[in-house]
């Protein structure tokens, strides 16, 4: 575990390793010494040998102030390896993190995550503050008494040696049931802040179909769960924290006992016996307090090993040199692809965007049309086939060269909790005011900010709570329209705007996306009709393709969806008439 532990040291910190460890190991001898050394001390005193007794306390002054010295390092040290792995593994997560593939994530819920990164991070902290320094001297203070006493009474020295790893074994013992149940309680934990995340943000639902308080059965259900795990882990613990704690003090009990024996026997005067009875007791004092922090150390032990494994996750790999691509154009060739092993969502899809023109893709919802976007962005990788940027699979590319190639619009908006204008920046941090106000206006932003009583500086609340799905999805467009990137995709771009917003939007994007690569996911006519090329797609295959007119014209999957749309257009609500009771 410490080995472990210690590779998660940020490598600015590394150096301080060794010396922690002797600091630590130095603190741990001297403090073995100065409790053998009372032994002769004391027997000088019964003797009435002040000059031995004085030389003796001299040493074992000096050995006091060796350990202070040393403990004091030691601490020293403890505390900058626990600021160093605060600050240097939480950079370690987050950037491995934003280069995992967003597969990863799908199988994770963001509670589970956030305790790895917060929680574990924080107990891995903690082990190297102070953890570390009590299992190390919990180790080297009682082997340091029994090799000293072997010098004094052999006998007794070799009872205190065989004890330990006695000892050792029963803790052992004692945490092999501790790992799982604490596995299941960061599962459990992890479920009920994910359910009270979820309690706060979906208050307007849960009202509404009044499930709130104990009729919220998900939110109660996980903290029932939880208490059931909190109950394991006491379960798993406290039974081999006991038994530890009663083989402790057999041990403890036999070392007295033995000490009595002998004394009376005559082996040894009663100075030694008076010494060895108090070094006895501090021979068991580091065991205990090892004892005691077993359990956080052992939470510590899984918590190292959770963050391993959420580092040991791979990375969507950028190639050793980024290939450039000769031009907009965006292509797919013979692509597959699935979620879920064995399950294809796109199968040998193949179909190319010119460079500046638009091409929209339709087709039946889960037909495969956002997977489509999702790979051309490579926020996965294709399982067969490949995606290319002019000419270049975007896997050749780097992350960093491939989003600046491309601007990804997508049905889910997520609108981080500071103003509209510093969530549009995001797309280029180093845009000029003017260049904001511009995708602004263009996305309709500007009537949203004249409506706000702090206009520009609005906080748009936590996932854009504060605005409207349709203002939300406004300001999403503006921040991919100021990244000004040479290709755009569109996920439903226009889906939460009413005909009026919608129609200022896509004159916007039209303007703006003159000479762009666009690639569009439209339900609507509006959207589809004017675009260079359609591409229908079905079950994950490529069914159809052409313009407006050419698909409109002949029957196919096209017409039908047009068809579909012009029915769907008169739509009205029937309202029956109610036959009312008159009286007699």
């Amino acid at each position: 575990m410490i080995r472990r532990a210690f590779e998660l040291v940020p490598a600015d910190r590394q150096h301080l390793i060794p010396f922690h460890l002797v600091a630590t190991l130095i603190y741990g001898v001297a403090q073995a010494a100065a409790f053998v050394l009372l032994i002769p001390l004391l027997e000088s005193l019964f003797d009435g040998d002040t000059g031995a007794a004085g030389v003796w306390l001299a040493v074992m002054a000096g050995v006091v102030v060796v350990a202070a010295v040393a403990g004091y390092f030691q601490s020293l040290l403890g505390l900058k390896l626990g600021v160093g792995m605060l600050r240097g593994v939480s950079h370690r997560l987050g950037d491995h993190l934003a280069a995992l593939p967003l597969g990863w994530f799908s199988g994770r819920t963001t509670a589970s995550i956030t305790r790895t990164v917060v929680a574990d991070v924080r107990e891995i902290v903690e082990f190297f503050a102070h953890l570390l320094a009590v299992m190390v001297t919990g180790v080297v203070v009682p082997i340091g008494i029994g090799i000293g006493v072997l010098f004094i009474d052999w006998r007794l020295g070799v009872i205190m040696l065989v004890s330990l790893p006695v000892m050792a074994a029963v803790d052992k013992l004692a945490g092999r049931s501790y790992r799982s149940a604490d596995d299941r309680l960061h599962a459990s934990a992890a479920e009920v802040d994910a359910g009270v995340l979820e309690f706060t943000t979906a208050q307007p639902v849960l009202r509404a179909f009044g499930a709130v308080g104990e009729r919220n059965r998900a939110l109660e259900s996980a903290l029932a769960r939880h208490r059931r795990a909190s109950g394991g882990l006491i379960a798993a613990s406290v039974p081999g924290l006991a038994a530890f704690a009663i083989v402790v003090q057999i041990v403890f009990v036999a070392l007295v006992y033995a000490v009595a024996v002998w004394a009376t026997d005559g082996d040894f005067a009663a100075a030694t016996a008076v010494g060895l009875i108090v070094v006895a007791s501090r021979f068991i004092d580091p065991v205990s307090a090892l004892a005691q922090v077993s359990t956080s150390t052992r939470r510590a032990s899984a918590a190292v090993d959770r963050v391993h494994d959420l580092l040991a996750a791979p990375e969507l790999r950028d190639p050793a040199q980024s290939a450039v691509p000769v031009d907009n154009s965006l292509s797919f060739d013979g692509v597959s692809f699935g979620y879920q092993p064995g399950v294809r969502v796109a199968c040998d899809v193949s179909f190319t965007v010119p460079a500046g023109t638009t091409t929209a893709i339709v087709g039946p919802s889960g037909s495969g049309k956002t997977t489509l976007l999702r790979l051309a962005a490579r926020f996965y990788p294709a399982d067969g086939g490949a995606v290319r940027i002019g000419g270049v699979d975007v896997a050749d590319m780097s992350l960093e060269d491939l989003m600046a190639q491309v601007s990804p619009v997508f049905q889910d908006v997520y609108l981080f909790n500071q103003t509209i204008e510093e969530n549009i920046r995001i797309g280029r941090p180093d845009a000029s005011d003017e260049d904001v106000r511009r995708a602004a206006r263009v996305a309709a932003v500007d009537e949203i900010v004249e409506r706000l009583p702090q206009g520009w500086e609005t906080m748009v609340g936590e996932r854009g709570a504060n605005l409207s799905g349709g203002e939300r999805q406004r300001v999403s467009i503006a921040r991919a329209l100021l990244k000004d990137a040479p290709i755009v995709l569109l996920d439903e771009a226009t889906s939460a705007l009413d005909p009026h917003n919608e129609a200022v939007v896509v004159h916007g994007l039209r303007e703006l996306t003159q000479g762009k690569t666009v690639v569009v996911v439209a339900h609507k006519l509006s959207t589809v009709a004017h675009a260079d090329q359609i591409v229908v797609v079905d079950d994950g295959t490529v069914v159809d393709r052409g313009t407006h007119a050419e698909l409109a014209s002949r029957e196919g999957r096209y017409a039908d969806f047009v068809a579909q749309r012009d029915r769907a257009r008169g739509w009205r609500l029937a309202v029956r008439p109610t036959s009312s009771r008159r009286g007699p």
